[in-house]
């Protein structure tokens, strides 16, 4: 019996050694990297089968000659850690595993495989510093870490890379300063960006040697001090320069690639000065600027007491009487020919243009517009200078003024704070427009600030403002039309709609995703950190492809300064079925009902006069997964008594009411989906409690929606609360 036992041990250990010797050390190393993925949710690594000889036919693996030259396993929803056994991968040339969950530091090892090419670890959840080993990456062409939570400074070694493409460091921690020497050792860089980090110090002034740049260069949303860096008008006229929202100072230089940038790649510097910004330098700050000596010929003529004839005497008494009187004489006929330009000559402005706008190219209402003497576009404007012109927030708006007033416009709703309309190019380009009225003449410089803030705001999931126009009795705020209508709608449907295709469990779950997604944005990668605080279905667009588009974000402070709302956040807004209603366009122009008696998707604390919080956006999206899950209104009436629907959820609750009564009708031809509609209830109810510190963060909503399908025992928790 007992060489019988023996036997079989001898056996088993080996089958383990067949198993352990059919796998190549490529194969391996690879299993170790699969050991430390903690999660994988749509099954992507279920064909690494440690069986195998090689690893070659897995997913995400590509070979040559039997060595692993790529690992790429992007948005697979990966959750774990980069295991260093990558790092004896010999032969490894691509990793690209963005947009997954994968935390902790960056594997040392990894940074020391010489022929690496590229290293995309985009949106993942990666912590400390960039190793000094990246130096030793000579054939490195990509570098992209953008989106991540790393921190410490650039090591000097990155410079020693010299054949860098695209260094993408964008939305992280790094702090420090950048070492001298990227324009010098990085001449091959096409794209970099380094914005919303903490960098500080001097922006390196060579720089401007990085001649190959494409597209945007974009420093912006850092720490950077000193002066803007002469050096940067060397760069390709084609790209465009972000320093936006630094500490930088002194004069902008006006030479190359600087000249006749708008002011939007300079707002958020409060010590910057000169065109195109509104702020005057001061003769000792233009002084003291580099760059900003005059030139001098080598050959001008000495001045007295330099040499020269020192018999040569001042101008007579008379002659300085003569010039004198010349100068009178001219400065009067100057007077009269400009007050006669001005009675005769100057043209006065159109009092309603053809599209049907009914506002004034000048925006004055029976006001001469003197069209002779007409603002030019690179002038800076005063608090009390009108504009004329449209200003481009972006380098993509092909379109001026008069071709969007000579457009076909039609009306799409109406409020209080102002008309919505679709504008139709000559050229077939959608766009809305929404007028906000003709008050606040006087703080021109407020809504600059405030409406170029929002239009840097660039998101999938955001609405963008494209363009803005104002003058004395006219603000516009054009953006992009969104064709497919608002949630409410997509929900509801519109009164006296014939026919009503319900939205799909598919298409909600984009929608939530989408819009937390937007929202994880605003909250924690916008510059400030912002809150939207308006957030509810009829501000929630849907795209071409159903994709959410979150609008009207900053709105309500734009409203304010127009004097076209004394507020938002008085306005309750209820599905299209409601009695009681009013308008309210979106950008879309999708009209929902109104109520002025409070909000059903505002806080419980924002009754309250305290400063708004990310917490109430929480609160509201909350009360939009409930709206998208149980497809009702935000008022419910049960029996004589009316109640909002967060209040309708808990006495579902109280009342231990089945599921089939709380989920919406249109949802039981996706029952196979239950489970996942039982999860996001579960978020839902998370969202709306009543104490602001026990709801979720955004970032962690976002992730719970990302990790569905939930599991089986997602049912059985929600259960507790429905039953």
């Amino acid at each position: 019996m007992q060489s019988f036992l023996h036997l079989s041990i001898f056996l088993i250990l080996c089958s383990c050694c067949v198993l352990v010797c059919s796998l190549n050390d490529e194969g391996i190393a690879l299993w170790s990297f699969k050991n430390g993925i903690g999660n994988d949710p749509l099954g992507s690594l279920n064909n690494w089968n440690y069986s195998d000889e090689t690893p070659c036919s897995w997913n995400g693996i590509t070979c040559k000659d039997l060595k692993v030259v790529s690992v790429s396993i992007p948005k697979k929803k990966l959750s774990g850690f980069l295991s260093p056994s990558l790092g004896s991968l010999t032969e490894l040339r691509h990793v690209n595993l963005r947009s997954n969950l994968l935390s902790g530091s960056l594997a040392v090892e990894l940074f020391e495989v010489q022929g690496l090419q590229s290293l995309v670890l985009y949106g993942n959840l990666f912590s400390g510093v960039i190793p000094t080993e990246v130096g030793k990456l000579n054939y490195l062409q990509t570098l992209d870490l953008s989106h991540n939570l790393l921190d410490g400074s650039v090591p000097i070694t990155l410079l020693e890379c010299k054949r860098l493409k695209v260094l993408d460091l964008s939305v992280n921690n790094f702090t420090g300063a950048l070492p001298e020497g990227f324009g010098g050792n990085l001449s091959a860089l096409e794209k970099f960006d380094l914005a919303y980090n903490k960098f500080d110090g001097p922006i390196p002034s060579d720089l401007g040697n990085l001649l190959n740049l494409q597209g945007t260069v974009d420093l912006s949303h850092n720490i950077f001090s000193g002066s803007i860096p002469p050096s940067l008008g060397n760069l390709p006229e084609k790209v465009y320069i972000d320093l936006t929202h630094n500490n930088l100072s002194g004069p902008i230089p006006q030479n190359g690639a600087l000249i006749n940038r708008g002011p939007t790649a300079f707002i958020g510097n409060p010590g910057l000065c000169g065109p195109p910004l509104k702020n005057v330098c001061s003769a000792q700050t233009e002084a003291s600027s580099p760059g900003s000596e005059p030139f001098l010929p080598s050959n001008l003529p000495p001045v007295d007491g330099a040499g020269g004839d020192g018999n040569a005497r001042g101008l007579s008494r008379g002659a300085v009487i003569a010039i004198i009187v010349g100068d009178v004489v001219g400065i009067c006929v100057i007077g009269l020919l400009f007050s006669y330009c001005y009675s005769r000559i100057c043209a006065c402005g159109r009092t309603k243009d053809e599209s049907g706008f009914g506002f004034q190219k000048g925006g004055g209402k029976g006001r001469k517009e003197c069209l002779c003497f007409r603002n030019n576009e690179s002038e800076t404007l005063s608090e009390n200078v009108e504009q004329y012109d449209l200003v481009a927030l972006d380098n993509q708006v092909a379109f001026d003024l008069d071709e969007l007033l000579k457009a076909s416009a039609f009306v799409l709703g109406k409020s209080g704070i102002g008309i919505v309309y679709k504008v139709v190019l000559e050229d077939g380009l959608n766009l809305a427009v929404r007028r906000l009225g003709e008050g606040g003449s006087q703080r021109f410089k407020e809504f600059q600030t405030e409406v170029e803030a929002i239009g840097k705001l660039r998101h999938q999931n955001i609405v963008t403002i494209r363009a803005y126009y104002w003058s004395v009795d006219e603000k516009l705020l054009i953006y992009d039309f969104i064709p497919n209508g608002n949630l409410a709608t997509a929900i509801h449907g519109k009164p006296g709609m014939v026919s009503f295709t319900p939205l799909s469990w598919s298409i909600r779950l984009k929608i939530m995703k989408g819009t937390a997604k937007g929202l994880v944005y605003l909250h924690e990668y916008s510059p400030k950190k912002y809150v939207h605080g308006d957030l509810k279905p009829s501000n929630i667009l849907l795209g071409h492809d159903m994709e959410p588009k979150i609008s009207d974000f900053g709105l309500g402070r734009l409203a304010n300064i127009t004097g076209a709302s004394p507020t938002l956040q008085s306005n309750r807004q209820l599905a299209p079925q409601q009695s009681k209603q009013g308008s309210a366009p979106s950008e879309s122009g999708t009209v929902t009902s109104t109520t002025t008696s409070g909000s059903c998707y505002q806080a419980p604390e924002a009754l309250k006069v305290v400063k708004p919080s990310q917490k109430w956006d929480i609160y509201s999206y909350g009360v939009i997964l409930l709206e998208m899950i149980t497809g009702r209104t935000p008022i419910i009436q049960v029996g004589s008594t009316e109640m909002d629907l967060v209040n309708w959820i808990h006495w579902c609750i109280e009342e231990k009411k089945p599921l089939s009564d709380v989920l919406d009708q249109y949802l039981a031809q996706d029952v196979d989906k239950e489970e996942e509609m039982i999860a996001v209830l579960k978020i839902a109810i998370a969202c709306v409690h009543s104490s602001s510190e026990r709801r979720p963060s955004m970032r962690h909503i976002f992730d719970a929606l990302e990790r569905l399908p939930a599991s089986s025992n997602a049912r059985d928790g929600a259960e507790i609360f429905i039953h």
